[in-house]
């Protein structure tokens, strides 16, 4: 009688937990589905939210009062950025740390262990905007850490490459994804991380359309700059350690073959603090990359 009560008992947990995987799985929509954000409301964002992707009431009402902050001291402009917010769940990204994990939507930078920080949703809806991804470009992200970034990224293009120095991250990130994935996130099937020093880029998938820095440093690493097209933007954090300003880059190319680049501050002189660009030395971190 003991064995058949327990054998009951561990096939109701089974059905109670296969029960909540099921609750979590969501509908792959694409932004281009969701009504003009202009248009909604809060509760309509929730409701449309909840029955076309079947995301929680819980998170869908915290990404809303975020992005709706976001807007009005301008740091999320463009209808496209507005759409790849409101279907970010920053939520997944917070979780891969469980003492911030609830934590995803504040005005923040959050630790994510290993000496990184998650950006808060401001900067990167900032950082983002000026970047002016467009469908099907090609971008390169330095610093995966969170993998919130990326996964931002991945609502304007199918095309996302991303690098993070530290390898137990970048495993951790990997995993971060591929649950999202599975859960049916599916345009995270689009990012491709790699673990390596990214002060040299990405030369095998170069060079891109669009490059974005999310580590400080007191200078633009000239592989970086190389792998940038011609017309190209490239968005990066410059300055002494702790002090950065963050910079927007156009490169342009004369007739003759010569290039410029023109340097645009997109917080018109803010110092905005990022942790420091790492560097491998015989597989190991060793220092920054700020001389």
């Amino acid at each position: 009688m003991w064995r058949s009560l327990k054998t009951v008992a561990v096939a109701l947990v089974a059905l109670t937990v296969s029960g909540a995987a099921m609750a979590q799985q969501i509908k792959p929509i694409t932004p281009a589905q969701m009504p003009n954000p202009d248009t909604l409301n809060r509760q309509s964002y929730i409701d449309w939210m909840k029955a076309n992707r079947g995301e929680s009431e819980k998170w869908l009402g915290q990404r809303w009062d975020r992005y709706v902050a976001a807007v009005r001291v301008g740091d999320i402009k463009t209808e496209k950025v507005k759409r790849a917010f409101l279907m970010t769940p920053r939520e997944i990204f917070a979780a891969g740390n469980p003492p911030v994990k609830e934590r995803g939507y504040e005005h923040a930078f959050l630790d994510m262990g290993y000496g990184v920080t998650m950006s808060g949703p401001h900067l990167q809806s900032r950082m983002t905007d000026v970047l002016d991804v467009k469908p099907g470009e090609k971008v390169l992200e330095i610093g995966t850490g969170s993998g919130t970034q990326a996964g931002y990224l991945a609502y304007l293009t199918d095309k996302v490459f991303s690098i993070e120095i530290i390898a137990p991250l970048a495993t951790r990130t990997q995993g971060v994804y591929d649950r999202a994935v599975a859960q049916g996130y599916v345009e995270f099937k689009n990012i491709k991380v790699k673990q390596a020093d990214g002060y040299y880029g990405w030369q095998e998938n170069g060079p891109f359309d669009k490059i974005i820095v999310t580590c400080g440093i007191d200078h633009v690493p000239p592989p970086l700059l190389n792998q940038l097209k011609p017309g190209g933007i490239i968005v990066i954090p410059v300055g002494p350690p702790g002090a950065q300003r963050v910079i927007k880059m156009i490169k342009q190319q004369a007739q003759d073959g010569t290039t410029t680049m023109t340097r645009e501050d997109i917080y018109g002189g803010k110092i905005v603090p990022f942790v420091p660009f790492t560097k491998l030395v015989d597989g190991q971190i060793k220092g920054s990359h700020n001389r």
